[in-house]
């Protein structure tokens, strides 16, 4: 395969991913000229429908309750911000860490996590429904804007980490970037960098957005030793500074600290281990890019806490089982009706045509890709008695 890199190839690790080795895309195409193969798979994911809706899907506010709070589009931005520096430190590619990012969430349903609950209780009789492998899905299948081919064909590589997880039954039936499942190998250390961008990105920023809804308070996170840690010794140093900038300087100076050790823990490592290229990190025996013991420790307390205040909260809650309902309401109506559905979700052909399992999945990839609005106003087009258009 051959590409102009941006960067020569000294710059990065012999571990990393190099575009020029890279394992390649479904359907061969030329190598691009100006740009590494990760690069277009940057550029081809920032131009696809799936990303620019994720502006209207939100992670645990929906979307109408608050211009400040996060979407998956914000979101999926900031994991690539913190992707990338780590990225940089530890001399890996920094082109395929931000594709991966940017990537991750696209197969995300409306309403978080209580959406993709209740789409895939409503699909658990036709194969379920798993955001990780949606995103797959939307870049290999569900994109449409090539003449050559269906999807985005991006590279392996990016295929690869954006698949994060799935069971050994699905492992089978998905080729290249399933084989490390069956093999029990772990994926590049691109892949792994980008996995827990997101989940310092998530953590922290929940955090945040709690507390700007009011749901969360200072004083309950001050439980939490990490969170106080930071914020004491902010208070301690900047006594007249206002509540929100405090709350900013603390959560700003958490990801800081997570990041560190993350670089720090995974270049020693790394060093350790001294894997000659990637597919040597893949046949490692264990993850490569990590937290030390002591920050995994705290990053769980985290967890626990946001668990037990934020997500269970009961105005989450009630956002949830509302969310759930229209979910289900929407999926049952269209697998009654197949005639309900519009024709860009369909095609030529009517669903009712086709069994129920290939059925239902069309459904699933319509509901999907719904923002959070549209999803409301479909539920009102379908089953609001003022609606009749």
């Amino acid at each position: 395969m051959t590409t102009r890199q941006r960067l020569p190839a000294t710059a990065l690790a012999p571990y990393a991913a190099h575009p020029e080795t890279s394992r390649g895309r479904r359907f061969s195409e030329p190598g691009p000229r100006y740009r590494s193969e990760y690069q277009r798979d940057r550029d081809r994911i920032v131009h696809s429908a799936a990303f620019r809706r994720l502006e209207y899907k939100t992670q645990v506010f929906v979307n109408h309750e608050g211009d400040m709070f996060r979407t998956r589009l914000t979101h999926s931005i900031e994991v690539a911000q913190i992707g990338r520096s780590i990225a940089r430190a530890l001399s890996l590619n920094e082109d395929l860490v931000e594709a991966i990012a940017l990537a991750h969430d696209l197969g995300h349903t409306p309403f978080g996590h209580a959406g993709q609950d209740a789409l895939n209780a409503c699909m658990r009789e036709y194969g379920g429904f798993e955001h990780n492998l949606q995103s797959l899905r939307v870049v290999d299948e569900l994109e449409q804007k090539y003449a050559e081919f269906d999807g985005l064909n991006l590279t392996f590589e990016t295929r690869e980490g954006i698949l994060k997880h799935c069971s050994l039954k699905i492992a089978r039936e998905l080729g290249d970037v399933g084989e490390r499942f069956l093999n029990g190998h772990y994926p590049g250390l691109e892949a792994q960098i980008a996995n827990l961008a997101d989940e310092i990105a998530y953590n922290n920023h929940d955090v945040d957005d709690g507390l700007r809804a009011g749901l969360i308070s200072v004083d309950a996170l001050c439980e939490v030793a990490f969170f106080e840690r930071q914020y004491t010794g902010i208070e301690r140093q900047f006594p007249h500074l206002p509540e929100r900038r405090m709350i900013h300087e603390t959560v700003r100076r958490m990801i800081n600290q997570q990041v560190t050790d993350l670089i720090d823990t995974s270049q020693e490592r790394l060093q350790s281990a001294a894997p000659k290229d990637v597919e040597a990190v893949r046949r490692h025996g264990q993850g490569l890019v990590e937290y030390s013991d002591e920050m995994q420790k705290q990053n769980k307390q985290i967890k626990q806490f946001l668990r037990k205040n934020l997500y269970r909260h009961y105005r989450v809650q009630r956002m949830s089982v509302k969310a759930k309902r229209m979910i289900q309401e929407l999926f049952r109506v269209f697998m009654e009706d197949g005639g309900l559905l519009p024709t860009e979700a369909t095609g030529e052909t009517s669903i009712d045509e086709q069994e129920s399992q290939v059925r239902a999945r069309v459904i699933a990839d319509y509901i999907a890709g719904m923002t959070d609005r549209y999803a409301i106003k479909e539920y009102h087009r379908l089953f609001g008695p003022e609606q009749l258009t």
